[in-house]
């Protein structure tokens, strides 16, 4: 590794794309070396007992070595290769590698109002800031493609790296959510879940049912459901309700009372409520555009 980091000018239209880029990084640590170097800017330059807060939000990619890490919303913990780091705007941190170790780092820097929505709907948060994804190569050439385009600063390049950082952003969530979802037995079990569901969608069918022909404990089916798919089982029950009755909006002969009777609703009135609350429009509504639409 090279050790590099580059300050980015941004105008105007790059804050308009929604996501900028205003550092980038790589930085071998030896043991017992010096950190943070000292030869960068004095707003991004910190020492552990005061920490350091920025304007900014970073990410870190730890893929050698190892160290510590604490912020505000965080109590210290332990960071081992392998390991994503998350800084916040506005949240006092401090990290360090371990002087036994020393470690290897790649970072990013980046603003924007996309990365406030990331943090608003709670897919990144200040509690965790530190996620382990093992090494990913992908997430290694991402760094990689933004600091070269760093290094020529070609017309359009911001747009590009922020398209690289949020591909990043999304793989870094992808990988989280497969740790969180456990080992292949569990994901074959959600797996079949999902299909009971669907095989039961112009029926009554229960969540408490699934759990039980899975034999498993509905408290625990509920979690790991929900972990695996980011609805309820209920909820994604309901969806995929929805998205059949979408289908059979889409034949005028078959009335909007028909329909909720076919998928088991209690009522056409209850039908009515619970499609327009999941897609916008009332069903008739929305039978209105799709004969629009063709």
């Amino acid at each position: 590794m090279i050790n590099y980091y580059k300050y980015l000018p941004v105008s105007r239209e790059d804050e308009s794309w929604g996501l900028c880029v205003v550092n980038t990084g790589c930085t071998r640590v030896t043991a017992t070396g010096i950190y943070p170097g000292k030869d960068h800017p004095a707003h991004h330059h910190f020492n552990w007992k005061a920490g350091r807060v920025l304007s900014e939000y970073q990410v870190i990619y730890i893929t050698g070595g190892k160290g510590i890490f604490e912020s505000d919303s965080c109590r210290q913990q332990e960071v081992k290769a392998g390991t994503i780091i998350l800084l916040f705007p506005g949240e006092r941190h401090r990290y360090r590698p371990s002087p036994e170790t020393g470690w290897d780092e790649y970072w990013v820097g980046m603003k924007g109002p996309v990365l406030d929505n990331l943090l608003k709907e709670s897919f990144i948060t200040r509690e965790k800031p530190c996620l382990y994804i093992g090494f990913q190569e992908g997430i290694l050439q991402l760094f990689h493609l933004v600091i070269e385009k760093t290094k020529q600063e070609h017309p359009g390049y911001q747009p590009l790296i922020a398209g690289a950082v949020l591909h990043m952003m999304g793989n870094i969530h992808y990988l989280v959510k497969q740790q969180a979802a456990g080992n292949k037995d569990k994901e074959e079990l959600m797996d079949k879940a999902r299909l009971l569901f669907r095989s039961h969608i112009s029926g009554h069918y229960s969540p408490e049912q699934a759990a039980e022909e899975l034999h498993v404990s509905y408290s625990w089916f509920r979690k790991e459901f929900k972990k695996y798919t980011g609805l309820s089982p209920f909820q994604y029950y309901i969806q995929l309700k929805i998205e059949k009755a979408r289908e059979l909006l889409n034949d005028p002969a078959v009335s909007v009372k028909e329909i909720a009777y076919a998928l088991r609703f209690d009522s056409s009135f209850y039908f009515s409520r619970i499609f327009k609350e999941k897609t916008g429009p009332t069903p008739t509504a929305y039978r209105k555009m799709a004969q629009g639409r063709h």
